[in-house]
């Protein structure tokens, strides 16, 4: 019988240093952003045949979200986050992701422990 849940493959924790933001100083200082991405896929053919070609390979995928990570630099989170999405979704064994960027670095003028954003992107 199969589940109601699909199988989850997560990249939790990856970082960099990067330039996002809207503020001047962000873009010249840079700061250390966090990035965590849940991928929805079925892992059934990949596990039954213990075949990488099946499913998605982890490694490869850090490796890509760290560039988006560590390239152009955005004004938000929101977009960042779309922007990582994107990524995992250009596998077409990939139904959805959950991407969740942390900027913990973040000037409030208050103290705090992170700032998040989480996005959610599915195929229609």
């Amino acid at each position: 019988m199969a589940s109601a849940r699909p199988d989850r493959i997560a990249v939790r924790g990856l970082w960099a240093h990067a330039h996002h933001g809207v503020y001047g100083f962000e873009r010249e200082r840079g700061q250390v952003f966090l990035v965590d991405a849940v991928l929805e896929l079925d892992t059934a053919a990949a596990a039954a045949g213990d075949d990488l070609e099946r499913t998605v390979n982890y490694a490869d995928l850090a490796k890509q979200l760290h560039g988006v990570l560590t390239g152009e630099p955005v004004d938000l989170l929101e977009t960042l986050a779309q922007r990582l999405a994107d990524v995992c979704l250009a596998d077409p064994l990939v139904d959805a992701v959950e991407i969740t960027v942390h900027k913990p670095e973040a000037d409030l003028g208050v103290p705090f422990d992170d700032v998040t954003v989480t996005i959610r992107r599915g195929r229609p």
